[in-house]
């Protein structure tokens, strides 16, 4: 099926208790390091979190959490079995979406060459991808697109579900969101056999679990 559309839905990816468990461990580290920069107990870190990506603003996101990198590679298993392809992980990037908040649509950059976005918890909030391949985004910090770009189909995910899609070659995105709160995860890989794959092994970091600065 991947194969076929470069994108797909698998069911129950992840058990219900373990992606409630890293959820909520989630709310509170984002909770915590607010109040450790609130406070100044802390300076600002990108290994603790940021409220500055530029995607989404003003929202908590951690690339590379410790606890993200190990899901990650749990799921490696999961991601080759559905793809068919042989693949190394490259990094994780994790969200609690806030109301309002908006993923404007766009494709992403080489060491995301397959993806999935994992549904940890929260309210329930679609995500949608263009099987197309088209290239409509003309700004997409500006929500500026090419007239008559596709609909996309609309893929609404439960708990522990996860939609694994092809994030160089699809636009995908999410509309404003209506609920409260909402966990995601982005889990990155690269095709073994991809021309991305020595140049992007672990997103030019040396080892996983190392946040960005750190890439040669």
């Amino acid at each position: 099926m991947f194969n076929d559309q470069k994108y797909q839905i698998i069911k129950n990816a992840l058990s219900y208790d373990l992606a409630n468990f890293i959820f909520n461990y989630f709310l509170l580290k984002r909770d915590a390091v607010n109040f450790m920069y609130t406070h100044n107990v802390h300076s600002q870190s990108p290994i603790l979190g940021t409220w500055t990506d530029r995607q989404v603003p003003n929202t908590y996101s951690c690339y590379a959490d410790f606890v993200m990198e190990t899901l990650m590679v749990k799921m490696l298993p999961v991601m080759k079995q559905h793809t068919g392809l042989d693949l190394i992980p490259t990094y994780s990037y994790a969200r609690a979406y806030k109301n309002g908040d908006i993923l404007r649509r766009h494709k992403d950059r080489p060491s995301c060459e397959i993806s999935t976005t994992l549904n940890l918890g929260g309210d329930p909030w679609p995500i949608f991808i263009d099987g197309t391949g088209q290239d409509t985004v003309i700004d997409e910090y500006k929500q500026i697109h090419k007239p008559n770009a596709p609909k996309g189909t609309k893929v609404l995910l439960d708990v522990g579900d996860m939609l694994v899609y092809s994030g160089c070659q699809l636009e995908h995105w999410r509309e404003p969101f209506e609920g409260n709160t909402c966990g995601q995860v982005f889990l990155h890989y690269n095709h073994v056999n991809g021309p991305f794959a020595e140049k992007n092994r672990f997103d030019k970091r040396p080892m996983l679990g190392l946040p960005a600065f750190v890439k040669s």
